[in-house]
């Protein structure tokens, strides 16, 4: 059985963002410091928007990311309120 939590980035990932290495760089040291393996994926907020939530819940947890306006904040929303009503982990930075 595979114990890697799968953590959803909800953003627009650009490698040239510092905010956004550093959320990557967070939940790496925080599964670091507690021995968990983790894997991480951004959710383009146009695609969330494009092809719904549905697959969201794929994820154990979802974080949005910081670096905002998003190139769809319609997609944004949608995760979030998913997040909310699956009662799906979140963090807002």
């Amino acid at each position: 059985m595979d114990s890697t939590v799968k953590i959803g980035v909800i953003g627009d990932f650009n490698a040239k963002n510092s905010t956004h290495l550093t959320t990557n760089a967070s939940i790496v040291h925080a599964a670091d410091a507690i021995g968990q393996p983790v894997a991480i994926e951004w959710l383009p907020t146009l695609q969330l928007e494009r092809n719904g939530v549905a697959a969201l819940s794929a994820y154990q947890g979802l974080w949005c990311s910081p670096g905002s306006p998003y190139v769809s904040m319609e997609g944004a929303l949608a995760a979030i309120q998913y997040a909310r009503e699956a009662q799906l982990p979140f963090f807002g930075t």
